[in-house]
């Protein structure tokens, strides 16, 4: 069921380059198609059907979240770390985070600073940096750290957040819905698909570490090389502190159909066809032009390969919790089923 999946794609642990667990759920939803493999960066690659001859469209997601990893261990028990994508410091400090040991199992650790009891008036004033903050599971020191909780350098982590859903108003809270909800969706299309005859060939990309400079598409890319991509993603909603005709991704509205952002101007004519597509199915769609962000269509695109972004709003996007709706969800769903539906070789020839 979604929402299930949904659920457990949020609660699990998969820090960039560390994505293991989530391969594993994806290989288990698609195992019956074709060619399911995965490599060493812990990309997954599947193909709707034997590969025909046709036009190939690649739908893409990234497996990865954010996430911390520990850089030192102080003689105190406690760790410096670095973070493994783009956090906002300021939100980090008070969040508790599940560190993975090396027994493979997870130890709660919270993210603390000095407290105020004990800074002096220039440091209550001062801008707080990752360098000041430490983490801390409870050890008394560097020992009990490493033999009882044994926890290292490089030991990974993510949020300490257990995925909630709302019945009634069909809202999720959770972590790593950037990307896990674009994975969700990915998932859903490639079953929704699987007994249809199409005019072009699907294949799937599941990528890693996209966090880090969205370094697994590229190797996916060159295994696929697709004639045209659609990449799911979480986007970050701006309907609470945005002005309102600023809002480009409220909850609840349709996913959000990218012109550009700061990685990429979105083929104008691919997108153009989706959003006539999307109106004449009366499939909610939001329409946005990002002056930050990126996706891993930055190293699609480049390829001559004419690419969307279809992407989810999540509320609070790159923390340890966010909101995202089943209303999106689906409407996302049905838009890459009707262009999937839709496409044709000479269509795309027009792009």
């Amino acid at each position: 069921m979604s929402i299930e999946l949904i659920k457990e794609l949020s609660d699990a642990f998969g820090p960039s380059g560390f994505e293991d667990e989530v391969c594993e759920i994806v290989k288990r939803e698609l195992k019956d198609f074709k060619n399911l493999e995965e490599d060493t960066l812990r990309n997954i690659r599947c193909e709707l059907k034997q590969n025909s001859g046709k036009y190939t469209v690649m739908l893409d997601s990234h497996l990865d979240e954010v996430g911390l990893m520990v850089q030192a261990i102080k003689p105190n028990g406690t760790m410096n770390f670095v973070t493994l994508g783009g956090w906002s410091k300021i939100s980090l400090p008070g969040s508790k985070f599940n560190l993975k040991n090396t027994d493979g199992k997870l130890i709660e650790s919270i993210v603390a600073i000095k407290p105020p009891h004990f800074m002096s008036s220039k440091e209550k004033e001062a801008d707080i940096s990752i360098s000041d903050m430490v983490l801390d599971c409870g050890a008394l020191d560097d020992k009990e750290l490493k033999d009882y909780y044994k926890l290292k350098i490089a030991s990974p982590g993510v949020p300490a957040s257990k995925c909630k859903y709302d019945e009634v108003k069909q809202r999720f809270l959770g972590k790593a819905f950037d990307c896990r909800i674009g994975v969700a969706t990915q998932i859903e299309v490639m079953k929704r698909l699987k007994d249809k005859e199409l005019n072009i060939d699907v294949v799937s990309a599941f990528s890693s570490q996209e966090e880090l400079g969205a370094r697994g598409i590229q190797n996916n890319v060159e295994k696929i090389n697709p004639k045209l991509a659609i990449c799911f993603e979480g986007a970050p909603s701006d309907d609470t502190f945005m002005e309102s005709y600023m809002v480009q991704a409220a909850l609840n509205k349709g996913p959000m159909l990218r012109h550009i952002d700061a990685t990429m101007i979105t083929n104008p004519r691919f997108l153009k066809y989706t959003i006539d597509l999307a109106n004449k199915l009366n499939i909610p769609i939001q329409e946005g032009v990002r002056s930050g962000g990126g996706t891993d269509a930055k190293f699609i695109h480049i390829k001559d390969i004419p690419t969307i972004v279809i992407g989810i709003p999540v509320r609070y996007i790159h923390s340890s919790y966010g909101f995202v709706t089943l209303h999106d969800y689906k409407a996302a769903v049905d838009l890459a089923i009707a262009l999937c539906e839709n496409l044709t070789e000479e269509i795309i020839d027009t792009f």
